[in-house]
């Protein structure tokens, strides 16, 4: 069981992430979904979602803003019904951050940790921790205290 749900949070961030075939997130993501990770900025709170149809729209929402981006899955444990992912994107901002700035056009690598808990073979809630500090400073959108900016 372990590794098969195992094999599903693999294809999630390989297939649809890696190769953005959006077709797979009727297969393994569940309809009934809870989503306890907000996006940065977000302005709704987490909860239950439709899992295949949000799914499309996070891949939409950060391809816009890092079109090249890419997850690297780093490790993977399960334990139950449990899957835990560190994994490491990499991408450029060449678009708007939440219709923000312009692209800064910078490379960024940051990690984040994803739990999924899976059901009758699908994934069905997501929890995840990202360093999304990290990718700001990287990407030029926030300075870090102390340092001078392009102004001074």
């Amino acid at each position: 069981m372990s590794e098969a749900n195992k094999n599903l949070v693999r294809r999630h961030f390989e297939e649809i992430w890696n190769r953005r075939d959006l077709s797979v997130c009727e297969e393994i993501m569940a309809f009934d979904y809870t989503e306890n990770a907000a996006a940065p900025f977000a302005m709704s709170i987490p909860g239950k979602v439709n899992g295949p149809a949000a799914t499309r729209g996070t891949v939409a929402w950060l391809t816009a803003q890092y079109p090249d981006i890419h997850m690297e899955l780093e490790s993977i444990v399960a334990e139950d019904d449990l899957v835990v992912a560190r994994v490491l994107s990499t991408g450029t901002n060449l678009g708007r951050v939440d219709g923000g700035p312009p692209a800064t056009g910078k490379p960024f690598a940051g990690r984040q940790s994803h739990w999924f808990r899976v059901t009758d073979g699908q994934l069905c809630e997501h929890w995840a921790t990202r360093d999304d500090l990290t990718t700001m400073l990287q990407i030029g959108l926030i300075q870090a205290p102390g340092k001078p900016t392009a102004d001074h």
